[in-house]
C-alpha cells in the first residue's frame, strides 16, 4: 500500500541510512548543457563515482545548440550518453532529456552543479518509499574550481568545495515551515531543476515545460507538480555545489522577470495578482456547472454572478450536450444555443473541455448562484485550514442532498494515485487533507431566481478600497486603545500608592489622638492631685502643638481618601 501523506508532512516516511539498504529503482540523471564545457566536465566528474549502484544509473547529457557543441569528457559515469536537442533553450532540453530517460526516477541536474558522492543515493532512498515525491538537494554556491580528477577521486567533496553558501531564501523557507512539513500550498517553491529528482511517471503526467520562461520555469513546473499531487522533500544529505553565484531569483520578491512571467502560471502567488479586474493564463478558481435543461436566464444569472465576484482570475466551465447542439435556421434558438451565442466572445467561459490547472474547482449544481464574495470566502477557508474539500449543503430532495463542492485540485490528484479499487475519493481526500460541510448562507449561495448580479464591475474595487480605509482606522483605534490601556495601568499604580499613604496618615492620627488623651489625663490629675490652679506656658504650647498635629493628620488622611 502506498503511504498516505497528509498535506506536505512527509514525517510518515522514514528513509534508510546511507549505505544500509538495497536499492532496485533506476534513475536517469538529465543534464541540459549549453556552452560551459569546463563546468560540464566537473559536473560529469561528480557523477563518475556515486555511492548509488552504477548499473541503476544512467546520465543523459542534452546539448542544445552550443558552438562548438558540448562533448563528453573522459572522466564520466560509465552509463553516460549525449543527445542533441534541436530546440534551443532550457525547457526544450529538459523535455528532450525526459523523453530519452529510461529510469524510474528523473534527477534534473544543471551543467554547472557538482553532486556530493552520496547525493543520488540520498535522493533515491526517498523515492523507494513513495511514488509522488519531488526531492531537492542542499544546493550551495561555491567559488572553488578543482580539476575533474580531484572531484572524481574525492571521498569527501566538502573538502574541495567548502566554504559554500546556501540560498538565504531557501534556508528561510525550510526553517519556518519545519522542513516544508507545515508548508500548505507553497512547498513547490523549493523545486529547482538544478538538483531535484522526481518520479518519471509523475513528470510525464504533468507534461512538457513551457518554453516561454527565462526565470520562473522551475517555479511553474513545481506548481504543476504540486497540482498533480506531489509532495516536496528537502534532503540536506544530498549536497550539490553550484559553481559560481546563483542565477535564480525568488519570484515573489525578486527581479522583474519573475514578476513578469510567474503570475500567469502560478495562481498561488496572490501578491502578484492584485489588480481587481486583470485576467491571467491560469485561473485561481474554476467553476463548473451542468446546464443541461437549464434556462438561458438562469445560466446567465449564474455565470454573470461568478464573473462579477471578488475573485477576478476565475473561469467558468459549462457542462452540457454541446456536441449535439445544432443551429435551427429559421426558428428561434433554444436556451443552450442562446447561452453559446451569449458567451462566444468571453474567454473566461468554456463550453465543456478538459479541466484546467486552477488550484481550486467549485462544482456548482445547476441554478445555484454564489455570493459576490462567496468564492473568495470558500478559498480562504480551504487555505487557512489546509482542507482538500468543502461541501456546501444547499437543499434536500427526495433523491438525495443537493450540495456544491469546492475541491482542491492537488488533493484529488493525490487521492487518485492513492485510492484502492472501489475506494471513495472523498474519503481519501478527507484522510490526506481534511474536509468539512458548511451552510449556504455564510457564502451567499442562493437559487438563481433569488439572486441578484452586481451591475457594476467596479463596485468590488470600491468596496475593497473602503474596506482598506476601515482597516486602517481600526488599526489606528487599536493602537490608541493600547496607549490608553497603558496609561490606565499607570494611574492604577498611583491610586494604589495614594491609598497606602492615606493608610499611614490614619495610623498616625490615631496615635496622636491617644497621646493628646494621655496628656489631658495627666493635666487633670495634676490639677486635682496637687491643687495646681495654673498651667505653665510651656505646657500649653505642648498641648496646642499636639492638637495642631492631630488636625493636620486628619486633613491629610481625608485628602488622600
Amino acid at each position: 500500500m502506498i503511504p498516505r501523506i497528509r498535506g506536505n508532512d512527509y514525517s510518515v516516511l522514514t528513509p534508510p541510512e546511507i549505505g544500509a539498504w538495497t536499492p532496485d529503482m533506476r534513475v536517469s540523471v538529465v543534464v541540459p548543457a549549453c556552452d560551459g564545457q569546463e563546468k560540464l566536465d566537473l559536473t560529469l566528474a561528480g557523477l563518475a563515482d556515486q555511492s548509488y549502484p552504477a548499473e541503476l544509473v544512467e546520465v543523459v547529457v542534452v546539448g542544445d545548440g552550443s558552438e562548438p557543441p558540448v562533448r563528453l569528457p573522459e572522466i564520466r559515469h560509465v552509463n553516460t550518453r549525449l543527445i542533441v536537442c534541436e530546440t534551443r533553450g532550457l525547457a526544450g532540453a529538459r523535455d528532450a532529456g525526459l523523453r530519452a530517460a529510461r529510469g524510474d526516477v528523473v534527477h534534473w541536474l544543471d551543467s554547472d552543479v557538482v553532486l556530493d558522492r552520496v547525493a543520488i543515493e540520498a535522493h533515491m532512498r526517498w523515492h523507494h518509499l513513495a511514488p509522488y515525491l519531488a526531492v531537492t538537494g542542499d544546493l550551495r554556491s561555491t567559488a572553488a574550481s578543482p580539476a575533474p580528477p580531484e572531484v572524481a577521486m574525492a571521498g569527501d567533496r566538502a573538502k574541495l568545495f567548502e566554504p559554500a553558501e546556501p540560498d538565504a531564501w531557501v534556508v528561510d523557507l525550510v526553517e519556518r515551515t519545519d522542513g516544508l512539513r507545515s508548508a500548505a500550498h507553497d512547498a513547490f517553491r523549493l523545486y529547482t531543476g538544478e538538483s531535484t529528482s522526481v518520479d518519471a511517471m509523475l513528470l510525464k503526467a504533468v507534461g512538457s515545460a513551457d518554453g516561454g520562461f527565462v526565470l520562473g520555469l522551475d517555479t511553474a513546473m513545481g506548481y504543476r507538480l504540486s497540482e498533480a499531487g506531489a509532495v516536496f522533500v528537502p534532503e540536506p544529505v544530498a549536497t550539490a555545489y553550484r559553481l559560481g553565484s546563483s542565477t535564480r531569483r525568488q519570484e515573489t520578491s525578486g527581479g522583474r522577470d519573475g514578476q513578469e512571467s510567474v503570475p500567469d502560471h502560478v495562481p498561488h502567488h496572490r501578491s502578484l495578482r492584485t489588480h481587481p479586474n486583470r485576467q491571467w493564463l491560469v485561473p485561481y478558481v474554476e467553476v463548473e456547472t451542468d446546464v443541461t435543461g437549464a434556462s438561458y436566464e438562469d445560466v446567465r444569472t449564474v455565470v454573470d454572478a461568478v464573473l462579477a465576484g471578488t475573485i477576478p482570475d476565475v473561469s467558468v466551465v459549462l457542462r452540457g450536450p454541446w456536441d449535439e447542439l445544432e443551429d435551427e435556421r429559421g426558428t428561434p434558438p433554444g436556451d443552450l444555443a442562446l447561452v453559446r451565442r451569449h458567451y462566444a466572445a468571453e474567454p473566461r467561459v468554456r463550453l465543456g473541455g478538459r479541466p484546467g490547472l486552477a488550484p481550486f474547482v467549485l462544482r456548482l449544481p445547476s441554478g445555484w448562484v454564489p455570493g459576490e464574495d462567496g468564492l473568495a470566502q470558500l478559498t480562504d477557508l480551504m487555505t487557512e485550514r489546509g482542507l482538500g474539500l468543502v461541501s456546501v449543503f444547499l437543499a434536500e430532495q427526495p433523491d438525495g442532498i443537493v450540495a456544491a463542492r469546492m475541491e482542491r485540485t492537488a488533493a484529488f490528484a493525490r487521492a487518485e494515485m492513492l485510492a484502492e479499487d472501489g475506494e471513495d475519493l472523498d474519503g481519501v481526500v478527507t484522510e490526506i487533507y481534511g474536509s468539512m460541510w458548511v451552510d449556504p448562507e455564510s457564502y451567499g449561495l442562493l437559487p438563481a431566481v433569488d439572486a441578484t448580479v452586481p451591475d457594476d464591475r467596479r463596485t468590488t474595487y470600491r468596496q475593497q478600497q473602503e474596506r482598506s480605509v476601515l482597516q486602517g482606522e481600526v488599526a489606528r483605534l487599536t493602537k490608541e486603545l493600547a496607549r490608553l490601556t497603558k496609561e490606565a495601568e499607570g494611574l492604577k499604580g498611583k491610586v494604589t500608592e495614594a491609598r497606602e499613604e492615606a493608610k499611614r496618615w490614619r495610623t498616625q492620627a490615631v496615635q496622636l489622638r491617644r497621646e493628646v488623651g494621655a496628656l489631658r489625663k495627666q493635666v487633670t490629675a495634676l490639677k486635682q492631685g496637687h491643687g495646681l490652679t495654673r498651667i505653665t506656658r510651656s505646657g500649653l504650647r505642648r498641648i496646642r502643638s499636639l492638637l495642631r498635629d492631630q488636625s493636620h493628620g486628619k486633613q491629610a488622611g481625608d485628602g488622600q481618601e
